[in-house]
């Protein structure tokens, strides 16, 4: 999987450079090149329109999953599609993605990376006989490592993986993404080159006062990360309003692109040049904003038209542009330092996914002493998020369908707990040899031992676990049993299923799932008849009662003991 999305990067990659200097340059080559030099003047309108209508005709008629930036699509299709994908998205999706960035769309090439590479991953995964989690766990080794070849950063690419797209950190999923991604980032190196994409002089270590202004870079960054994504959603709604087919939407996302380029050329295409200028420091006064501005709002609107392109590569122009503008707001000597931290904030803040916003800006620059900074301004822009957001720009999409992402991980308690813990100890039981017309007459006179249980352990006379007899059970015997003096042992379940007081709460719930069963009857491992408590369903929610009480309940400490002495004593 790391090779072919290795190799599918490449063509992706490839496949921009051809569009871009065939419809800009009109010559065939596959290097990558910024339509900011094109001589087309008015005509270069014209480029973006056709390449939305080109876009808009692909995803009608041949898939409506290659629309968006990605990201969101490969969360559904783990979320909801049981991570099955398509040969046509893996197809479609970097072709129309390079023509959609090659006609000068203002995105990233590692969405639509992730996508396809993701697809591999799920194809490859489809041909053999795999569960839909070690489907789900090739599709998002595809997607990881297609981000790591682009990009060369395989340990951002997995980090990516464990922040977004697998909802767990366990060794049976990040080992074999962390293998792809470590192919990939290896073969990256005879495909498109060695070292850093965007190789700066090393900084020397920064000085305290550095991460003062980190932290108020990253809460700038927080915030720009809220205006955008907000944008983003706005431009969608905006174009679900219109009343016309979906389909036309891109040539209208088009031409604002367009519109956009004649007023600022270099916020069209991938932009990777730009990222280059803006870490080395050689874009300053106004020609930030006018790449901040123009690039937010052609980005916003394209996006929200439903063209196909990534959002990683313009967050980072636009975190660079309003990093940069800081520094020279400060009067900083290098605006190329402050670039870098901005392009990490704003990535960590509007993907909420810090860690990997620290990797990625490492791994792209091998500038390791801005390191405390970035993480600094990462987190404040991650904690403003949090704070104005309820969802990223990610997972806004996904919920918009109707289905919800959980992105914090948590450990369950059913991992925690054993059943000792929860069981019900002091179990009433019922003697075997009872007739099940005296067990109906205690049931009628509510009982108020057996009267509210919906199930009764059995035992012989010796105190040994027989059976278990449930209300069903005694529904069914009504019908089923022909003796005229049947005992409780003769409707009853004698097969039981049972649980260990030392096992965990996970394996005995598995097998109350397994077995569709509601009560588990628990016994000594050593002496399966001896019974030493009993498992309902009440025992599983007490393990979730017991995680809430821990979280919410606050206990007084010394200090806030001492200070409530000293206040009564006072008004004594």
């Amino acid at each position: 999987i790391g090779v072919v999305s290795a190799l599918v990067a490449l063509a992706l990659v490839r496949l921009i450079g051809l569009f871009t200097h065939l419809f800009y340059y009109h010559e065939i080559a596959g290097t990558l090149v910024s339509p900011a030099a094109n001589r087309l003047g008015a005509w270069a309108l014209a480029v973006p329109v056709g390449g939305g209508l080109v876009v808009g005709l692909m995803a009608r008629y041949g898939s409506e999953r290659i629309r968006g930036h990605g990201i969101p699509e490969a969360l559904e299709a783990i979320l909801i599609g049981r991570s099955r994908m398509t040969a046509k998205v893996a197809i479609l999706k970097p072709l129309s993605s390079a023509i959609s960035i090659g006609t000068g769309g203002p995105f990233g090439a590692e969405g639509p990376i992730i996508m396809t590479g993701g697809a591999f991953g799920s194809l490859f995964a489809q041909a053999f006989h795999l569960s839909t989690a070690e489907r789900k766990t090739l599709l998002v080794a595809g997607a990881a490592a297609g981000m790591a070849a682009v990009f060369g950063t395989p340990v951002a690419a997995a980090l990516l993986a464990v922040e977004l797209m697998l909802f767990e950190w366990k060794p049976r999923s990040l080992i074999p993404v962390a293998a792809a991604c470590a192919v990939a980032g290896a073969l990256r190196v005879p495909l498109l080159g060695a070292g850093p994409l965007f190789p700066v002089v090393p900084h020397p270590l920064l000085p305290g006062a550095a991460l003062a202004g980190a932290l108020g870079l990253g809460i700038a960054a927080g915030f720009a990360s809220g205006l955008l994504t907000w944008l983003v959603y706005a431009c969608e709604d905006l174009f679900r309003k219109l009343p016309i087919h979906w389909m036309w939407w891109p040539i209208l996302g088009g031409a604002v692109v367009g519109l956009g380029g004649l007023l600022y050329p270099r916020a069209l295409g991938v932009g990777y040049d730009t990222i280059d200028d803006l870490l080395t420091g050689r874009l300053v006064g106004a020609m930030l904003v006018g790449l901040l501005l123009t690039k937010g709002v052609i980005w916003a609107l394209a996006l929200g038209s439903g063209t196909s392109g990534g959002v990683l590569a313009p967050l980072l122009i636009m975190g660079g542009a309003l990093g940069a503008l800081a520094g020279n707001a400060a009067g900083a000597a290098d605006t190329g330092l402050w670039a870098a931290i901005g392009m990490g904030a704003t990535m960590g803040g509007t993907m909420r996914s810090p860690f990997t916003a620290v990797a990625f800006m490492l791994e792209l620059t091998h500038d390791v002493n801005v390191l405390p900074s970035l993480f600094v301004a990462c987190m404040a822009a991650d904690v403003v998020t949090v704070l104005l957001m309820k969802r990223s720009i990610l997972t806004e999409k996904v919920a918009r369908r109707g289905y919800h992402v959980m992105r914090e991980y948590i450990v369950s308690p059913l991992h925690q707990l054993r059943v000792e813990d929860v069981m019900e100890r002091d179990v009433p039981t019922v003697p075997a040899s009872l007739p099940l017309a005296a067990l109906f007459a205690r049931l009628a006179e509510l009982d108020p031992v057996l009267g509210r249980r919906q199930a009764w352990v059995l035992v012989d006379d010796r105190g040994r676990v027989t059976g278990l007899l449930t209300r069903g059970d005694l529904i069914r015997a009504l019908d089923e049993l022909d003796d005229d003096r049947p005992t409780v042992l003769d409707a009853a379940t004698r097969s039981l299923i049972v649980a260990y007081p030392d096992e965990l709460l996970d394996e005995a719930t598995a097998r109350m799932l397994e077995a569709n069963v509601g009560r588990l009857p628990v016994v000594s491992r050593e002496d399966h008849g001896k019974l030493v408590g009993y498992l309902g369903r009440s025992g599983v929610m007490a393990a979730w009662l017991h995680v809430a009480r821990e979280e919410h309940h606050r206990e007084p400490g010394w200090l806030t003991e001492q200070l409530n002495q000293l206040r009564s004593s006072r008004t004594k």
